[in-house]
């Protein structure tokens, strides 16, 4: 059972090269029980080889690592995991069809004489539970029962049961819908309130924002800074991540004398899960959609591109009335989707960078084989796709270079209306630069998009104009650069003008 004994541990002057390029600089690092910390830096900075290090993968070249004071040597994660310290990998690592409590102790089982006492370990998982305050997990449910976000928890027990008070957890809200992430959040707050050291490594600022205590930044794999939270800024840790003003970070936006006709229009549209909208998207526009969780903005997307069809009103593409009833017509018609589930349902990860660039164009328009070759050197050199080549199996790269992948398959087809949702989810922020510097170059083009996002900053610094969703209904429009607390207003149902 884990140890209510809070755990400190002091990373000093970390370096680590690979085949001569150091990737860590002599990096300091300094964890507290019973506080979150949280590790920021673009793809590259060195946040992963630093877990790695910290979760003994690694060995160090050069630098020390203390736990309580002590200076210690791990030769490997099983050194690591004896001094207290695990690491919640972003991709899970359980059974699916084992149970909950096979899981927990899958390696480790407690036995009796010669046999697993299974008794014992359902018993151990549900003490670690009732720790945790989970009550919603059954020792005995099968893992493939579960859902992501429990799954995630069977994860953080099964760190727990090794006695760990020092938990890394990397990227932990990648894989969770908006309604998990609370889930999350009420966990980690859990985990701090019992002493754990948490390591919180994550692209998303509100999240860092809302739930850790200090943020050290690494750029390049050098320290640039550790500071409390509530002594920085947003703007701050972009000028510290990527050495330019949050003011730089967003392209400019159009001009009403650059916009042309309207390329989406959509006149009292509606379904069982929208109510009757009516938005326009003009050529060279960037219409941002707002809304909390359950709001209905994805419903939109889905509908606009026939996977949930409007089932009432008019879709009008270029001015002509047309019934988008399924994917493959909204394709033909040049509207496409980049989901927000990029690996679910926007790439075939196993296949190469050439095959998903031209895995739309194949399967919905006829004829597409022929400048094959020169076209997806051409689309990948416009989104700035870093690979070894485009042969390379898409799930070996980043967050980031996935994305733009996805960005290049729709691009394939020349939309004319390209629907966004939440299209820099879990990529840093020098990626999100490139997918934003992206989306405004389409707009110049003609492009009409529609760009859903959670992010209210990058709503904000992307979009001429923001439609706010509530309810399943419009709750109203604001203008480019509209605050916050102006979109919250209508996001949460008051009326402009009314306090939120």
């Amino acid at each position: 059972m884990t140890s209510g004994i809070a755990t400190n541990v002091r990373l000093k002057g970390i370096s680590k090269s690979f085949l001569g390029v150091p990737v860590l600089q002599g990096v300091d690092l300094e964890l507290r029980g019973g506080e979150v910390h949280a590790l920021m830096g673009e793809n590259g900075a060195g946040k992963s080889t630093l877990l790695k290090v910290l979760a003994g993968v690694h060995r160090p070249d050069g630098g020390t690592i203390e736990v309580d004071g002590a200076e210690v040597s791990f030769a490997g994660p099983t050194d690591a995991q004896r001094a207290g310290i695990a690491i919640i990998h972003q991709e899970f690592t359980l059974l699916p069809h084992r149970s909950v409590a096979e899981n927990v102790y899958l390696g480790r089982e407690p036995v009796r004489g010669v046999q697993v006492d299974r008794r014992r370990m359902v018993a151990d998982t549900r003490e670690l539970l009732d720790w945790l305050g989970e009550d919603g997990i059954d020792p005995t449910d099968a893992v493939s029962s579960l859902s992501v976000a429990q799954r995630q928890v069977v994860e953080i027990v099964k760190a727990l049961s090794t006695d760990a008070r020092v938990l890394g957890m990397d990227e932990p809200t990648a894989a969770l819908a908006d309604h998990e992430v609370e889930l999350l959040y009420d966990l980690v707050r859990r985990l701090r309130e019992r002493g754990i050291a948490i390591l919180y490594v994550s692209h998303r600022m509100r999240e860092v924002f809302d739930l850790s205590d200090r943020i050290t930044v690494l750029k390049d794999g050098r320290f640039v800074t550790c500071a409390p939270t509530g002594e920085l800024t947003s703007e701050d840790l972009v000028r510290h991540m990527v050495g330019r003003d949050l003011g730089e970070y967003y392209p400019d936006r159009a001009a009403p004398d650059d916009l042309g006709p309207v390329r989406l229009a959509l006149r009292g549209a509606g379904n069982d899960r929208v109510r009757e909208l009516d938005i326009e998207v003009r050529a060279g526009e960037i219409v941002g959609l707002a809304g909390l969780q359950g709001s209905g903005r994805s419903a939109v997307a889905r509908a606009v591109f026939g996977v949930e069809p409007f089932t009432r009103g008019v879709v009008e593409v270029d001015g002509v009335a047309q019934r988008v009833t399924r994917p493959r017509t909204a394709v033909r018609l040049g509207i496409a989707l980049v989901t927000e589930d990029r690996k679910g349902d926007g790439l075939a990860l196993r296949q190469s960078v050439r095959d998903n660039t031209l895995l739309v164009r194949r399967a919905a328009l006829r004829g597409a084989r022929s400048r094959a070759k020169s076209d997806v050197k051409a689309l990948l050199d416009m989104v700035t796709v870093v690979a070894r080549g485009e042969h390379q199996e898409v799930r070996f790269l980043s967050g980031g270079n996935q994305q733009k992948v996805v960005l290049a398959k729709w691009l394939a087809v020349e939309p004319k209306v390209l629907v966004v949702d939440e299209p820099t989810r879990g990529i840093d922020v020098g990626a999100k630069r490139a997918v934003h510097e992206l989306l405004r170059d389409l707009a110049r083009r003609g492009v009409a998009v529609l760009m859903i996002s959670s992010e209210l900053p990058e709503l904000i610094g992307m979009s001429d104009r923001i439609l706010v969703m509530h309810d399943g209904a419009p709750a109203g429009e604001l203008p480019a650069g509209a605050s916050e607390e102006a979109v919250m207003a209508l996001a949460t149902g008051h009326r402009a003008g009314e306090a939120a």
